[in-house]
């Protein structure tokens, strides 16, 4: 399974793109992570030929079976970001996608408004969308020396969203009686 992920900050540094570069070492196994830095690239919306740097991303997205996507700490998102989602929806390359969102903040209203944002114009472009909002300290380090989140409750938030992105693989398995039964891995 492949994750394309994009971290919507502009900032090399900011806490979002560690955050998605993190979620990459608390994957399941068979699943990948792909990051993306192309968001300052993107150019407003327009109709006519698909910018280059559009065509990559939209290439991306079709190429992925679940996009995870990091907003920004506050409730102002990029203007980049709102580019991006548009030139995916009027491609309809988001409907029926599953997108997870992921936002932190120091304060909860920060991380809500947000994904209140994203949820919106997501779900208008037609993505299966869930997320969860990550309240940290602004006083703790998160991360270590290679990046990885050191706080075990926030890599296993980080696990859930991720579980949320890879459905259960579903096998078939015969029954006495001749029909054939879906279940999950533990049948």
């Amino acid at each position: 399974m492949k994750i394309f992920g994009i971290a919507a900050s502009l900032h090399a540094g900011s806490f979002i793109n560690k955050l998605l570069e993190a979620t990459g070492r608390e994957l399941p196994p068979g699943v990948r992570l792909e990051c993306w830095r192309g968001l300052g690239a993107v150019p407003p919306h327009a109709l006519g030929p698909v910018p280059e740097p559009v065509a990559g991303l939209l290439r991306k997205v079709d190429e992925c079976d679940a996009v995870l996507l990091t907003a920004p700490e506050h409730s102002l998102l990029p203007a980049e970001l709102g580019h991006m989602l548009r030139w995916m929806a009027a491609g309809g390359r988001l409907a029926g996608k599953r997108v997870a969102v992921m936002s932190a903040s120091v304060r909860a209203c920060g991380a809500m408004w947000a994904q209140a944002e994203l949820f919106k114009e997501l779900t208008g472009a037609g993505a299966v969308v869930m997320g969860s909002e990550l309240v940290l300290s602004p006083t703790c380090p998160h991360f270590d020396d290679q990046g990885r989140l050191t706080a075990l409750y926030l890599r296993d938030q980080v696990r859930e969203i991720v579980g949320q992105l890879c459905p259960v693989p579903l096998t078939v398995r015969p029954v006495f009686s001749g029909r054939l039964v879906l279940t999950g891995p533990s049948a």
